[in-house]
Order: C-alpha cells, then sequence, then structure tokens
C-alpha cells in the first residue's frame, strides 16, 4: 500500500507540475488574470494580472492519480476515490464559475453569495446522500480523542454534514489570499489523511490523499512567493470539496475542526470583525480580516506568514492523527 501512496503522490506532482508550465503561459496569453481586492493591502497591487484558476493543476494532478495508480482499485469494485474526486472537481467547477464571472466584470466579484451558497448546499446534500447509500458512512457521529461515536437522526446528520461541507469549503476558501499560503497549511491536512488511510488499511482513499498532496506540492513550486499563478476560487472550493470529501468518506467530519485548525480561525476571524463592526457600528477588532491580511498590515512577510501557518497545521495534523489512529486497531 505504501507504494500506491508514493506512486500517486509522484504521478499528481508530474501531472500538476507539468501542467504549470504549459497553463500559466497560455492564461497570461488570454489575460486571465486576478483582480486584486480593492480594500486589500496596498503592496498587492502589484500582484495585479497574476493568472489565476490556477487550481486546475492540483486537480488534473489528484484526477490523473486516481485513475492511473487506483485503476485496480476499481477493477475491484472499490470506486471510493473516484466519488470523492467527483465531489471536489465540481465544487471546483463551482469556483471556475465564480472565477470566469471575476475576469469577465474584470472585478473581484463572481457569483453572488447567495447563488454559491445553494449550489454548495445541492452538492453537499447529493454527495453525503450517496456516499451514505454506498455505505461509505454512517449517521454515527464520530468524536476524535474519545474515540466514541453519537447515533444521530438521519435527518439532523444530513443537515449537519450540509453545514459542514458549506462552511469548510469557505473557510478554505477565506485561507486563500497569500502567496503559497491556502496550499501550505493544507498539504500536512493530505498527508494526515493519506497517514490514517494508511493505518486502517483504506487503500482507494490513501490514494486520493496522497494525490492531492502531490498536487499541492506541485502548484506550490508556482504558487509560493512571489506566485507566478493564484489558485483562484477555482482551487480553493476544489481544495474545500477535497478535505470534506475525505473527512466524510473516512466517516470523522468533526476531525476537520483540529485538522483544520487554520481554515477554522482565518473564517472566524472574518466573522468576528464583521460581528465585531455591526456591533460597535463600524468599529474594527483587525486591521483587516481575515486574520493573515491583519499579520500582514501588522508587519509580518508572506514568507513568515507561510512557515508560521504551514507549521501550525503540521502541528495540528500530527495531533490529529494520534486523535483517530487507533479507531479501528484492535485493543486500542
Amino acid at each position: 500500500m505504501m507504494i500506491k501512496l508514493a506512486a500517486a503522490f509522484g504521478v499528481s506532482l508530474g501531472v500538476s507540475a507539468l501542467t504549470g508550465l504549459v497553463l500559466i503561459p497560455y492564461l497570461r496569453r488570454i489575460k486571465a488574470g486576478q483582480s486584486i481586492r480593492e480594500d486589500g493591502p496596498v503592496w498587492h497591487a502589484k500582484k495585479q494580472g497574476t493568472p489565476t484558476m490556477g487550481g486546475i493543476l492540483f486537480a488534473l494532478g489528484t484526477a490523473a492519480a486516481c485513475f492511473i495508480v487506483g485503476m485496480e482499485d476499481m477493477r475491484r469494485g472499490e470506486f471510493a476515490h473516484i466519488y470523492m474526486l467527483a465531489f471536489a472537481l465540481i465544487f471546483g467547477g463551482i469556483g471556475f464559475l465564480d472565477d470566469y464571472q471575476k475576469l469577465l466584470k474584470k472585478q473581484n466579484l463572481g457569483l453572488t453569495a447567495s447563488q454559491k451558497m445553494l449550489l454548495q448546499v445541492v452538492v453537499a446534500i447529493v454527495f453525503v446522500f450517496l456516499m451514505r447509500l454506498g455505505g461509505y458512512l454512517t449517521p454515527n457521529l464520530y468524536i476524535p480523542f474519545a474515540n466514541i461515536s453519537v447515533p444521530l437522526p438521519e435527518v439532523v446528520y444530513f443537515a449537519f454534514a450540509a453545514f459542514v461541507i458549506v462552511g469548510t469549503v469557505n473557510a478554505v476558501n477565506f485561507t486563500d489570499g497569500v502567496d503559497g499560503l491556502c496550499a501550505g497549511v493544507s498539504v500536512p491536512v493530505a498527508v494526515c489523511f493519506a497517514a490514517v488511510a494508511f493505518v486502517w488499511g483504506y487503500q482507494a482513499i490513501g490514494i486520493y490523499a496522497a494525490a492531492l498532496c502531490g498536487g499541492l506540492a506541485g502548484f506550490l513550486l508556482f504558487n509560493f512567493h512571489p506566485a507566478r499563478i493564484f489558485m483562484g476560487d477555482t482551487g480553493s472550493h476544489f481544495l474545500g470539496g477535497a478535505v470534506c470529501a475525505l473527512a466524510f468518506a473516512m466517516d470523522m467530519p468533526l476531525i476537520i475542526v483540529p485538522l483544520g485548525i487554520i481554515y477554522v480561525i482565518e473564517m472566524f476571524s472574518d466573522l468576528l470583525q464583521i460581528g465585531y463592526f455591526k456591533a460597535t457600528k463600524g468599529k474594527r477588532i483587525l486591521k483587516m480580516a481575515p486574520l493573515h491580511h491583519h499579520l500582514e498590515l501588522s508587519g509580518w512577510s508572506e514568507y513568515k506568514l507561510f512557515v508560521v501557518f504551514t507549521g501550525i497545521s503540521a502541528v495540528f495534523a500530527v495531533i490529529s492523527y494520534f486523535a483517530v489512529r487507533s479507531r479501528f486497531l484492535p485493543g486500542m
């Protein structure tokens, strides 16, 4: 199994890197550049026009590895990795529509919030229903660390699942805003899922997690500061969908809280800013939300943000691994 996971990582890394070499010049030619937030840090203005939709790199890398390395599993009738891939690709498609609208309008505004929310909720419910139908998850809510499961009514579980999926996808989107940041903090997340899948013997899921990790590594070759391409909503939505797919396919959605700690912090920093602004009629608790922009305005470089946030993500990935690894191990 370790060979399969290593192969998935390698194939995805190679496809992602090669796609970047071709896609970046093409996006420059068609002027598919990112429109920078007008209220963002002033030094971000120089990023104007940097190609976006770079999530295509790791989406293609992940897809290629799933089909190439996971072919043997599919012949045996195991399609978990393909279901997860399809789910992430559909979310990536929602992000692509958003990016495309931004390019057409030549500003940092794409689909409306209600349009995105409706699409996300529908996709989330359909995915959970299909995974439930396929026997990949139960309506029992597994509690990490405590190693117990709490049964929930089906309707409650579906509502909970939709809330978690939509919230996570948008939290990942909040994390994307500094060169390399979202991809960097997501690599330890993918590694943790791959490690747990290896211990539990979930080969197909492990292949998917390793492929995602390889695709992100290939993308970082071009997205690390100074970025030559941004993942865009295409990438952040695909990535959010991929993380949720892994958590639900392994029947442990609550692991997203500690494992995706950076996503959670980034999202709540934005919600805190909005709530405080409304409550105080115009005052701000942060210089700018989400948190990474506040730290930028406080003097942090993009490189420091990448290193610190990725380091925190790695620490919590280790904690999360030990929180769940013993779930199916005999005598533990």
